[in-house]
């Protein structure tokens, strides 16, 4: 998959497309569907395929300070979008002044005058423009002007619950990871660096890595987790039990991602590591002594092998 800084990057003698368009962030179902159309699309009228997306994320620019809880950082959406068999993955650098542009120069900008648009491929409730004032009835009036003509694709629900961003992100944050899972298409999952605690974890018998998160990660809710702890430099996975929240027990007030890897006595210190949660187990408690605490997580590491054993 070629992976483009802008729609200028499309080299000369560059042919005609079919494309689609979002922040595509969480890469979740509702998203593969729309994707996977479009790469359809292209094989059947054999041009190229192209994923148009933005960075940094459009919320953040129009709203400062409202950037939303982040699915998936930026190499993992690229590597998940080229999993689907995308041809081109072409990162928009969003601005203020980009911000402005109407639909209507969007489209001639960027879907016209450098992609060359054969097809375009969005789903229903797509918006585009300055203030989101473009939709897909709109998009389809400004086909028939440009010659590119306009499919949109249906939404993905269950059960009523239609699966968006914005759903899984509130799934993520009351920390009900296995609704998450089922609309993502496979478990949430959080990256980070190993660094050093204070090593209480280690005191009490259950060593812990200590993962520091990206800015505006979407992390679960305070509590304990199965997980699997997936290692970068190799891929392996290893089961993982995960304390999210500030140990009450010793009244600690910095939040804190802390991942209790069964069975392995290895030094994972600087290792960029990513967190793939199965369930919840529990809620973060507060317990009156260090005994009561330990029989509690030695309860919950036979549950995340109970879990993960499934």
């Amino acid at each position: 998959m070629q992976r483009w800084r802008g729609t200028q990057a499309a080299p000369g003698g560059w042919g005609r497309a079919v494309a689609t368009i979002g922040v595509f962030d969480g890469v979740h179902r509702g998203h593969q569907q729309i994707i996977g159309h479009a790469v359809k699309r292209a094989g059947e009228l054999g041009v190229q395929s192209v994923v148009l997306t933005f960075d940094p994320h459009p919320s953040e620019v129009v709203r400062p300070g409202s950037h939303p809880a982040v699915l998936t950082e930026p190499s993992r959406k690229a590597e998940l979008i080229e999993a689907l068999g995308v041809d081109v993955l072409c990162v928009i650098p969003f601005t203020v002044e980009y911000s402005r542009l109407s639909p209507e120069a969007f489209v001639h900008d960027a879907l016209v005058e450098h992609l060359h648009t054969a097809l375009i491929v969005v789903g229903e409730n797509f918006r585009f423009g300055h203030k989101a004032a473009g939709d897909v009835e709109l998009l389809r009036r400004l086909g028939r002007t440009f010659g590119f003509g306009v499919e949109g694709a249906q939404l993905i629900a269950e059960e009523g619950t239609v699966f968006s961003s914005t759903y899984i992100r509130s799934c993520v944050d009351a920390g009900d990871v296995v609704a998450a899972a089922r609309a993502l298409g496979r478990p949430h999952r959080l990256e980070g660096v190993v660094i050093r605690g204070d090593q209480r974890g280690r005191e009490l018998g259950f060593p812990t890595a200590n993962l520091l998160t990206p800015p505006n990660a979407a992390v679960p809710a305070d509590g304990i987790y199965a997980a699997w702890l997936i290692r970068d430099r190799d891929g392996v996975a290893l089961p993982s039990a995960v304390s999210i929240g500030t140990n009450p027990t010793f009244a600690g007030k910095e939040r804190r991602v802390e991942a209790f890897v069964l069975d392995f006595a290895g030094d994972l210190y600087g290792e960029r590591v990513s967190l793939d949660f199965v369930d919840r187990l529990r809620e973060q408690r507060t317990y009156t002594g260090v005994e009561p605490l330990i029989a509690q997580i030695d309860e919950d590491v036979a549950q995340t092998r109970q879990v993960l054993g499934r």
